[in-house]
């Protein structure tokens, strides 16, 4: 990572930006007695006004803690927004931070890995919890995340392959809030097919984003999953986002993994396993 810049003119956030916050690793300890490797972002100066834990996309086609909107997230929330951003390795998934421990489940035992994210935010005070599921980790929002301590959650690129009509049914009845973002050219669910399957929730909001795809590649769309995030934590807070940054303590990081991710899951489209 680039060093920090000083407090000046205004500097575009572009898709390496890393503005200030306070960064720890975090270990994350399951009931069936697994550690899991995460990070926790806050903000650098005050506490927090609410929570994202985030779930990854699928392990097995290249999804992790650092999956591109969930770094983005990471780097820009804290200070846009004075979110804490709660990131962390499913079992069995590996990232620059380490290896969680265990073996993937395909989501089921990972209701453990959910279970410690959401009893870790509660052991630290954090405010306001909202669950931030991505493709598989929006399965594990729907299967196993209806707790009464978060206050509702928001899914990016549902495919909706294993939480089925009884998830949704439990979600319903639930009644906490779900923000559904659906692509226009998902390559697994599209926005009018999405409206009916989450007709079951009647809570559920579902917005179709158009020109964008399941990985949310460009900054345009990270913009908008970010502002659409924030608009519904905070309701209150101002929307969209900055785009520039006059602060100091900003600083570049050396690569984006939107590269790799869209590698990552081009292979895994081609390479016959199921999603």
């Amino acid at each position: 990572m680039n060093a920090h810049s000083a407090a000046g003119a205004a500097e575009p956030i572009r898709s390496l930006t890393v503005l200030p916050a306070r960064r720890e690793d975090i270990e994350l300890h399951t009931a069936d007695g697994l550690t899991l490797v995460g990070e926790l972002a806050l903000p650098e100066a005050a506490p927090p006004v609410a929570t994202l834990v985030t779930l990854h996309p699928l392990p097995t086609h290249g999804g992790y803690m650092d999956s591109h909107v969930y770094r983005k997230a990471a780097w820009r929330l804290p200070a846009l927004a004075d979110l804490a951003v709660l990131r962390f390795n499913t079992r069995g998934t590996s990232s620059p931070r380490g290896t969680s421990e265990g073996t993937f489940d395909g989501g089921e035992a990972e209701r453990f890995d959910v279970a410690a994210a959401i009893e870790l935010a509660e052991f630290r005070d954090l405010p306001r919890r909202w669950l931030v599921g991505w493709s598989f980790g929006t399965e594990l929002v729907l299967k196993h995340g209806a707790d009464p301590s978060i206050e509702g959650a928001i899914l990016l690129s549902p495919p909706l392959h294993r939480a089925t009509d009884a998830d949704l049914d439990r979600w319903d009845a639930f009644g906490k809030p779900l923000v559904v973002l659906v692509p226009e050219l998902d390559d697994y669910l599209r926005p009018d097919e999405a409206r009916e399957r989450f007709a079951r929730v009647r809570q559920a909001e579902v917005i179709g984003v158009e020109g964008a795809k399941h990985l949310w590649v460009g900054e345009p769309s990270v913009r908008r999953v970010l502002d659409e995030i924030v608009a519904h934590v905070l309701p209150e807070h101002p929307v969209p986002l900055p785009t520039t940054w006059s602060g100091s303590g900003a600083a570049t990081a050396d690569s984006d993994t939107a590269a790799s991710d869209e590698a990552s899951y081009a292979a895994s489209r081609d390479d016959g396993t199921p999603d």
